[in-house]
């Protein structure tokens, strides 16, 4: 039997995860006995069937190609941001069979890979009190983390917008998530969607393996850019705004602060939970975070920027031991599609704390500042595609509400409203737009949600 063979036979049996981490090691020192695997194993190539673009009278065309349906499930929730994180888990725990793609190798999008550390807006002030709006699966995320020693700071009470380290968010989102008994496929993209007649059927993904079908009863774009929605044709609009670059430095610790100060540094970044560890954030140009050539053009530019400072930094009195620790593997993209939904909320409405009939949400204030702003069901819902959904930073606000809805506190929220509405929907048998929102609102508190 091979490896890959006994591999399928103990994953099948329950077995293959644990024998996997048993198999996990540090790299193995020079001269140390090598493993009965072999590492250099030839493959043989495959003989799948290939429909290559032609060039044709000056234009490249596609042919058509039937493509293989690599997995059905009830939910599909496309990206692993904040937003897809607690729609995944909230689906899964709903009953649903759930799978989550994420274009990464990690979960946590802007959070972690872009190290948008920072969860602004997880109260709003009461009556003069703080007042903790992310509850539910979100604010368990947070908890988890108090738990471990260096991963999260201000996350106790009469604290609000916490910082986490990104590793150890990671690591606890992969935990919940394979807790939930989601399906995760990384590595991958949406590159298309399936519909028939008129509702969304599920997603045409790109990877390494080449191209697949999943199908899907419900499918919720988390994608932060709206891309499902936007390929299945779905009314939305494009706002440019800011696109930055978060780094870290480190030894800031031993950084004399004074002497930087007089000598025009007047900042070294905002408190991690590393004592020796800031983040910056950089807000740069306000540019199409959907053309590429603009993506690559900030990318290096940042990176050229956040260098030339930082050697600035090491080459003046009281700076020489600071170091740049790393850039972000993902540039900071604010806002770029947001969905036209049944219901756009407006920032006049979240001011005046609007009360919506079918709240499934409830936003925070950036600096506690403000109270408490319910959201609509109807934000999360295109006004024709059926069997789809949206949450996070694509949710329909209008352009000055933007600010608020894009933040981390409020995909956690919304992204778990997106999650129970589609296993909800997929339970009744019937459409997302159709769901019993009484039915919706109790499943939430269920499980754990905040609704006001």
């Amino acid at each position: 039997m091979t490896r890959r063979r006994l591999m399928g036979v103990l994953a099948a049996a329950g077995l293959g995860p644990a024998l996997a981490r048993r198999t996990i090691a540090d790299e193995a020192p020079a001269g140390a006995a090598k493993s009965a695997v072999p590492e250099l194993k030839l493959i043989p190539s495959s003989t799948a069937p290939r429909y290559p673009a032609v060039l044709s009278d000056g234009q490249v065309v596609q042919p058509q190609r039937p493509l293989p349906v690599m997995h059905q499930t009830d939910v599909l929730v496309v990206g692993g941001g904040a937003a897809g994180f607690t729609a995944a888990i909230a689906a899964a725990r709903a009953g649903a069979k759930t799978t989550l793609i994420e274009r990464y190798g990690y979960l946590g999008g802007l959070w972690t890979g872009g190290q948008v550390l920072l969860v602004i807006s997880t109260h709003a002030k009461q009556n003069g009190q703080l007042k903790k709006v992310v509850r539910g699966i979100g604010d368990e995320l947070l908890e988890r983390l108090n738990k471990i020693d260096g991963a999260i700071i201000n996350q106790a009470p009469g604290k609000h917008n916490p910082t986490s380290d990104p590793e150890a968010t990671k690591v606890v989102m992969d935990d919940m998530i394979r807790e939930a008994g989601v399906n995760v496929l990384f590595h991958c993209w949406v590159v298309d969607v399936v519909m028939e007649a008129g509702a969304l059927r599920g997603v045409v993904l790109e990877s390494k393996a080449g191209r697949h079908a999943v199908l899907a009863k419900v499918v919720v774009d988390t994608t932060g850019d709206g891309d499902v929605f936007a390929a299945a044709g779905a009314e939305h609009e494009q706002r440019l705004h800011a696109i930055g670059l978060v780094h870290r430095l480190g030894n800031v610790d031993r950084a004399d602060k004074a002497k930087l100060k007089e000598a025009g540094f007047s900042s070294l970044g905002s408190a991690t939970p590393l004592q020796s560890v800031t983040w910056i954030n950089l807000r740069g140009p306000s540019t199409n975070a959907l053309d590429i050539a603009d993506l690559t053009r900030l990318e290096i530019a940042h990176r050229r920027a956040i260098w030339d400072r930082v050697q600035k930094l090491r080459r003046t009195p009281g700076g020489e031991q600071v170091f740049l620790l790393d850039s972000a593997p993902q540039l900071g993209v604010r806002t770029t599609r947001i969905l036209a939904g049944t219901h756009q909320l407006t920032f006049k409405e979240s001011r005046e704390g609007k009360k919506f009939s079918d709240t499934i949400a409830v936003g925070g204030a950036q600096n506690a500042q403000h109270p408490e702003w319910p959201i609509p069901y109807g934000v999360l819902l295109p006004k024709k595609i059926d069997n789809l959904l949206t949450a996070g930073r694509s949710s329909c606000v209008d352009e000055k509400l933007i600010e608020d809805m894009r933040l981390i506190a409020s995909c956690l929220t919304t992204g778990h409203a997106a999650g129970a509405a589609a296993a909800l929907a997929v339970r009744s048998g019937c459409k997302p737009r159709d769901v019993d929102i009484p039915k919706l609102q109790k499943l939430l508190l269920d499980q754990g949600a905040y609704l006001g």
